[in-house]
């Protein structure tokens, strides 16, 4: 059962004996098993990476039967703080036709307000504010499974807007959409799958036709399930370009996928697959599978997991032979992986299919393929993640600078 220590007092009392048998018994087990070479996951690893890691997946392991430890921001209302630029961002009910409008219809779910946050280099610039010449704005997807995290600048996804406005020089704002999550049972079920596409469409349309940005000057970036949210975004684009019915904005400039949850389906499970064989290696899920159970379950709702073995925008890497999955026409693209991440296998294998449509290289539509070695899932959101987080972000900085020279 997932989340069954959720209430009081069961929550309160599982919380204290894990604070107190991890401070005094599981960390100082964990330093001791990490201190020769041999035995830490991975050789290249340090003691602190190996018991942070160990620390993150004991953590993983919690939440699946406490359910979130704390709050985060969501789609249901803007979280201020100092230097906080928040934005509300109407729906596009204008926008949606096709296979989306039978989604929706199928899911029960509507184009909504959602909130959306700014990070700029010009601390001092108003939220929204219209684009100067020069200008180019990173539109990012956060991560977390469709279930949980947040676009807001607190959350630990926004160290991806601050790095990349650090080390590219070329992007001087970041915005980032407050997509709906997703929730199952024992939760009210609410959010599946096509929601998070519709906010994005509208995050986009709000950077084209709101703020004024050019397509051109926009790169999107998404990591794990934002990345997914990414493809599925841009394919909505490409797809219904020319359709008579609705106006939709040109495609953006580049896309930056960092790990890339790309195939939602079973495609690339089994005994020898990354996702087995990569456990000890990473602190998303360990043995357990329940998080990415619910998380599927929660994500695609109504449709249930069959849709992720045939949808082209849910399981885009898929190698079942029903998914479709195109990608002429798709803007440049940096792929990025970790070594040593349980999502390795459908990440190349999203690799394969887009080198194939679009080709290798740097140049216009093209695909650059970026593996960081030994590194975790995501591992960008991580500041401890060094040198792998500074050298990818260079790497990204290095592959932008091609096209603006």
């Amino acid at each position: 059962m997932v989340y069954e220590l959720r209430h009081q007092p069961y929550f309160g009392l599982y919380l204290t004996y894990q604070i107190i048998t991890t401070t005094f018994v599981r960390v100082p087990y964990w330093f001791l098993v990490s201190t020769p070479v041999s035995w830490r996951p991975r050789p290249s690893w340090t003691v602190k990476r190996s018991v942070l890691v160990k620390f993150f997946r004991h953590l993983f392991r919690m939440t699946q039967k406490t359910g979130a430890l704390t709050t985060f921001p969501t789609h249901h209302a803007i979280t201020d703080g100092p230097g906080i630029k928040g934005v509300w961002v109407d729906g596009v009910p204008q926008l949606i036709t096709g296979e989306l409008t039978t989604w929706a219809s199928v899911a029960d779910v509507r184009p909504a307000r959602i909130p959306g946050y700014w990070i700029d280099r010009d601390e001092n610039l108003s939220a929204g504010a219209p684009p100067q010449p020069g200008d180019k704005v990173l539109y990012r997807l956060h991560g977390g499974a469709y279930i949980q995290l947040s676009a807001h600048p607190r959350d630990p996804t926004a160290n991806i807007a601050r790095g990349i406005l650090k080390y590219c020089k070329s992007i001087t704002r970041t915005f980032a959409i407050e997509y709906r999550l997703s929730t199952a049972a024992p939760y009210e079920v609410s959010n599946p799958f096509p929601a998070a596409l519709l906010d994005a469409i509208a995050g986009y349309n709000y950077l084209v036709n709101v703020v004024g940005f050019s397509p051109a000057d926009i790169i999107v970036q998404g990591d794990s399930a934002g990345g997914n949210l990414a493809l599925a975004f841009i394919r909505y684009l490409l797809e219904y370009q020319q359709d008579t019915f609705v106006n939709l904005p040109a495609p953006p400039r580049a896309l930056i996928l960092l790990s890339p949850w790309s195939d939602i389906g079973s495609s690339h499970e089994g005994p020898l697959s990354s996702l087995s064989t990569h456990y000890s290696t990473d602190y998303s899920a360990g043995r357990s599978a329940t998080r990415v159970s619910y998380a599927k379950s929660a994500f695609l709702g109504p449709f249930g997991f069959g849709i992720a073995e045939r949808c082209r925008y849910i399981s885009p890497a898929s190698l079942n032979p029903c998914v479709r999955a195109r990608f002429q026409g798709f803007p440049r693209t940096f792929l990025c992986a970790g070594g040593a991440e349980p999502l390795m296998d459908s990440i190349l294998s999203l690799r394969w299919k887009m080198e194939a449509d679009m080709g290798e290289g740097r140049s216009a539509g093209k695909i650059e393929y970026y593996e960081a070695a030994d590194a975790l899932h995501d591992f960008i959101l991580f500041p401890w993640h060094e040198p792998e987080v500074g050298q990818t972000l260079e790497r990204i900085a290095e592959w932008l600078s091609v096209e603006d020279s």
